[in-house]
């Protein structure tokens, strides 16, 4: 039997009829379906990259140039479809001493089984990556919003927002990802005000990728928050 929509234990029934069904289909529990698996492996390489330049404008430091030149081969491998070649060269990269190069090996032989329908072993190259505590921050950062996404169905909506309370931040490179991965949460609890917010608060900030942003803003219109009057307020002096 069917609940009645004003009940706040429906909220996929309530998103749906504030949020267009392509829209819907944007959000990260359909992102698979619609995309497709070799988008799932861009984005995992294109995060890749991300934190890797996060880390050296950090750190200030560079990988071996072997190494370096071995994942660049490795990826056009894994461009060109030689999957299995890749995950072999893979293997001792994730046994480097250098940190980079272990994490990002890692992080590519989760977009392999992510190709291959493995969710579980991708799960396991993201869960293992993000709770290393020897890896760079933005890696472990990009693994754990990486496997909250791929776990979104199955996890507790406050747990979600638990774990991307850190990153979910203005300020915070990150803040797209968690951002949007915390607002689902709350409207999934039904906090539709607390979604609002923070998906005005991601179409109201530069540093958010624009993809993110422009549906932040169209989400936050559903749900009754004025954007427009908050990037009015963003841009006042003090606000900046």
């Amino acid at each position: 039997m069917a609940l009645p929509p004003d009940i706040p234990d429906a909220p996929n029934e309530a998103f749906l009829r504030e949020v267009d069904d392509n829209l819907r289909r944007e959000q990260f529990e359909t992102f698979a379906k619609r995309y497709g698996k070799w988008l799932i492996a861009a984005v995992i390489l294109f995060l890749v990259a991300v934190a890797g330049y996060l880390y050296w404008q950090q750190k200030q430091q560079q990988k071996s140039q072997v190494e370096s030149e071995e994942l660049t081969a490795i990826y056009d491998e894994i461009g060109n479809g030689r999957l299995d070649a890749a995950k072999k060269r893979l293997q001792p990269l994730e046994q480097s001493s250098n940190d980079i190069t272990r994490a990002a090996a890692s992080l590519a032989q989760a977009a392999i089984a992510l190709n291959g329908n493995d969710r579980q072993a991708a799960l396991a190259k993201f869960h293992s990556v993000a709770e290393d505590g020897g890896l760079p921050k933005p890696y472990r950062d990009a693994a754990l919003i990486r496997a909250t996404t791929l776990e979104f169905d199955t996890l507790k909506p406050q747990d979600v927002v638990t774990r991307m309370e850190p990153l979910a931040k203005p300020g915070n490179p990150w803040f797209g990802s968690a951002g949007e991965l915390t607002a689902m949460a709350y409207l999934k609890m039904g906090q539709k005000d607390k979604a609002g917010r923070l998906f005005a608060s991601m179409a109201t900030d530069r540093t958010v990728p624009e993809t993110i942003r422009n549906r932040a803003q169209q989400i936050a219109g559903t749900l009754g928050v004025d954007v427009t009057a908050a990037q009015a307020q963003a841009s006042q002096p003090g606000n900046q």
